[in-house]
């Protein structure tokens, strides 16, 4: 894949994801890990500013690199809350409950491709 066009998906994606933590957060407030204090609106709305900010730093060529380093970071920091998802979800009709299985061995491509946007874009 053309490195530009590979940085463009990522961030397409990222900004996506982080938009719908605003347009309908629910559903990732229900995966935030137990264990983090308060309320999980916040930190819905904390991952989802995270992803539109990794979103336009990977959108940009100038600060393109860090943004990659920050998105696979994010990817993987975000992890437990698809296993979480993937727990939670293991009595939900079946397309729900594979959708949530389904992203669990995704997240490990999507950290590839953001190391990969990294690797192939000048320092």
């Amino acid at each position: 894949m053309i490195p530009n066009r590979s940085a463009l998906l990522l961030a397409g994606g990222l900004a996506v994801t982080g938009t719908v933590h605003f347009l309908r957060p629910k559903p990732f407030d229900t995966i935030v890990p137990r264990t983090l204090p308060g309320s999980a609106r916040p930190w819905t709305h904390v991952s989802g500013v995270a992803e539109l900010a990794c979103a336009a730093t990977v959108a940009h060529p100038r600060t393109r690199r860090a943004g990659a380093t920050a998105t696979a970071g994010l990817l993987a920091a975000v992890f437990p809350a698809n296993v979480r998802m993937a727990v939670d979800w293991r009595n939900k009709p079946r397309a729900l409950r594979y959708g949530a299985y389904a992203r669990l061995p995704l997240q490990l491509p999507l950290i590839r491709r953001a190391l990969s946007v990294r690797a192939n874009t000048d320092p």
